[in-house]
């Protein structure tokens, strides 16, 4: 749209604003519900069981036949498999006696073990044989997608316990369940769990790439740190279930959790809050917080400095400090914006919507790590897709603030560049949008109208200055039903407008000129006490070659001052410009001439 027309375009009314409100608030409280019924359907989730297990912590000069026996004489502590359990890998890490109930099932059969962990886990197939295996593996055994696999030969009787150990690892112990599938039902569940995983990565690797693109284009940091934030948890989430290196096969990230892992979960908060900051505007809504959470942002990066300075009494103040503030931090950024929104930030809601059930997951996978919600195994899996979830609800509040600054600054433009008193452009507008057009090198011909109120000053001394402004106003009103969109009208100074018009040639013009004479007079303004009305004279003068803003304004005002000389309220033509004229014309319009 050209920007004469976008400027005298109507701004929308504050009723409008009001509906995209009330919808957005609609729309933050429906996601809200969803996520709520989401976690009570799952709450209810009840597995069967298809085997029993035994666990003790490994102690030193332990040998398999020996936790097999003590297993069979039932000396072990009982666990459900199917249940969310954690072993502790410090130490000498732990032993799993797992035994499968009947109906067996004969043949070859696949033993995965979910969300493991980056810890190394070994099977003893009771031959003497092991098969040792960690998420971050490539080799020769069978990986799965989020899961470690171990292939069961048919050779083995269905029967027979199978024993398992989790090997001493300096990571976090993750709380796992086991399962005994066939392989036909092993691969339809890993291909369902991979296009899970693959689609949540996608959305949110998508609409990180999005930010960054918004944010080179608008020159815009809300865009940036949002995209960091959103790497970084898509980084962590490859890292917990093993996408990094199964399917994506990154074996330069192998072994390095405990250092890239733990500088990701760092970053990925920090990020959040200098997003949210931005996001939510909490200098203006919630200013008392927008310093502990910058510095909360700032702080996170410095521990990551020391957790991967190598000093042992650096690395172990990280350590110790790193889950506290992450903890502290996420309640910050939850109650900053709750404070935000509930003090008018429309963005603050976004963001509450798209955090808040991430924190409230996050909140339950840690006290899985403890032994409750053992039977909620898909909570690993909902922190993955609530990741997708919260980078579409953020993305639409990202989307809504492009909207609301641009619409901002198209409000600014046209304030900037109309007159506060009858809403034409002003003089400085007019000035710019006609040397555009003038010197876009179209052949199409072009008139300038210069209009003057005939009497405005007797209008003004008799009846006072608000009766001027308010016919100031209904001649503006008047001017511009009576010309076209294309058309451009500002008011130049005091009682004088001026209307360029495109595409018309001298007898059109004329013709609009002589309508407009008329329209203004049929307003039926008095002047003064004898009765007579307020009319206008206009000056037209037609576009020629060379011609610029000023020369083709110089010579409508002079046809004006005829047509006030001829007796008022009349439009008269301008002659053509002399050649002099021609050539001063030609010598501003190149200064090298």
């Amino acid at each position: 749209m050209p920007r004469g027309i976008r400027i005298q375009s109507s701004i929308s009314g504050k009723a409008d604003e009001m509906v995209w409100q009330n919808a957005q608030r609609r729309f933050i409280r429906r996601l809200l519900q969803a996520t709520a019924s989401l976690c009570l359907i799952a709450a209810m989730h009840v597995h069967a069981d298809d085997m029993t297990g035994q666990w003790r912590e490994a102690r030193k000069g332990d040998r398999p036949e020996q936790v097999l026996d003590e297993a069979r004489n039932g000396r072990l502590p009982v666990f459900d498999p199917g249940r969310m359990q954690v072993f502790p890998t410090h130490g000498e890490g732990a032993w799993v006696v797992l035994r499968p109930l009947p109906p067996w099932v004969s043949g070859e059969r696949v033993l995965s073990i979910r969300s493991p962990g980056m810890g190394r886990v070994t099977l003893y197939d009771g031959r003497g044989g092991t098969i040792g295996m960690a998420l971050d593996d490539f080799g020769p055994a069978v990986h799965g997608h989020g899961r470690l696999v171990f292939d069961i030969p048919a050779s083995l009787p269905a029967s027979s316990p199978l024993l398992v150990k989790f090997e001493p690892s300096s990571t976090l112990s993750a709380p796992v369940t086991f399962r005994i599938d066939t392989w036909p039902d092993y691969l339809r569940s890993d291909a369902q769990w991979l296009a899970f995983a693959a689609a949540c990565f996608a959305v949110m690797l998508a609409m990180a790439a999005m930010a960054l693109c918004f944010a080179l284009m608008l020159r815009d940091m809300t865009f940036a740190w949002y995209a960091g934030y959103l790497l970084c948890y898509s980084l962590i989430q490859g890292y917990q279930t093993g996408f990094l290196f199964h399917p994506l096969e990154l074996k330069a990230l192998a072994g390095t959790s405990a250092t890239l892992g733990v500088a990701a979960v760092a970053m990925s908060v920090s990020f959040a809050a200098l997003f949210m900051t931005r996001f939510a505007v909490l200098s203006e809504f919630a200013p008392l917080l927008r310093m502990p959470v910058l510095g909360f942002a700032i702080g996170m990066p410095v521990v990551v400095l020391l957790r991967v300075s190598g000093i042992d009494a650096l690395v172990q103040v990280a350590q110790t400090l790193i889950n506290p503030l992450l903890i502290l931090g996420a309640l910050l950024l939850l109650v900053a914006s709750a404070i935000a929104a509930v003090r008018g930030s429309r963005h603050a809601w976004f963001f509450l919507a798209g955090w808040t059930p991430l924190l409230i997951l996050t909140a339950l996978c840690s006290a899985q790590m403890n032994g409750v919600l053992t039977d909620v195994s898909w909570l690993p899996d909902a922190a993955l897709a609530a990741g997708a979830f919260e980078a579409i609800v953020l993305s639409i509040g990202l989307a809504d603030r492009a909207l609301t600054i641009r619409r901002d600054r198209d409000r600014a433009r046209v304030l900037a560049d109309s007159d506060a008193l009858t809403g034409v452009l002003n003089r400085r507008a007019f000035t710019e949008v006609a040397t555009e057009i003038l010197g876009s090198g179209t052949s199409r011909p072009a008139a300038l109208l210069f209009f003057d109120l005939d009497r405005f000053k007797e209008l003004n001394d008799c009846q006072g200055h608000a009766a001027g402004d308010r016919a100031l106003v209904a001649v503006a009103a008047a001017l511009r039903m009576e010309l076209r969109p294309s058309d451009l009208l500002a008011r130049y100074g005091g009682e004088e407008f001026v209307a360029l018009l495109q595409g018309v040639d001298r007898e059109n013009a004329m013709q609009v000129a002589t309508r407009l004479c008329r329209r203004v007079h049929r307003l039926d303004l008095e002047v003064g006490p004898n009765g007579a009305l307020l009319t206008v004279s206009i000056g037209m003068a037609m576009r020629h070659a060379n011609d610029t803003v000023d020369s083709l304004v110089e010579r409508a005002d002079t046809a004006m001052y005829a047509a006030k000389l001829a007796g008022r309220n009349r439009v008269m033509s301008a002659a053509p410009p002399t050649p002099v004229l021609v050539r001063k014309n030609e010598a501003k319009a190149n200064p090298s001439v």
